[in-house]
């Protein structure tokens, strides 16, 4: 099944999970997977959040950023991965000068 993310509205989402800034995200949910293209401006963030029902794959498409998890934070740059098993916690923070792009898939587990 293709996914074409330019038909998909982009929503402008502030303090997404509670984080600061804003981001904004092309989602797509079909119940089985929710898929996410998003990008954080310089200063944003997605909250701390724990993934208790689903695992999650962020993928680095552009920009630099870091993640905090338990016990600590990862630096970020284009083409890391980072994954947050069922049961973590973590947030995406972009602490750079540009846009950090993502994209991120968490499937119903």
């Amino acid at each position: 099944m293709l996914i074409d993310f330019s038909a998909v509205e982009t929503q402008v989402i502030p303090s997404f999970l509670g984080g600061e800034g804003e981001i904004h995200a092309q989602i797509h949910a079909d119940g089985l997977n929710r898929i996410l293209h998003g990008i954080l401006p310089p200063g944003s963030s997605i909250g701390y959040h724990t993934h208790e029902t689903s695992s999650e794959i962020v993928y680095i498409l552009s920009g630099t950023g870091k993640v905090k998890v338990e016990g600590g934070e990862e630096p970020l740059k284009a083409g890391d991965c980072h994954y947050c098993p069922k049961g973590q916690a973590h947030s995406l923070i972009n602490n750079s000068g540009g846009p950090l792009e993502f994209f991120a898939v968490v499937p119903n587990q």
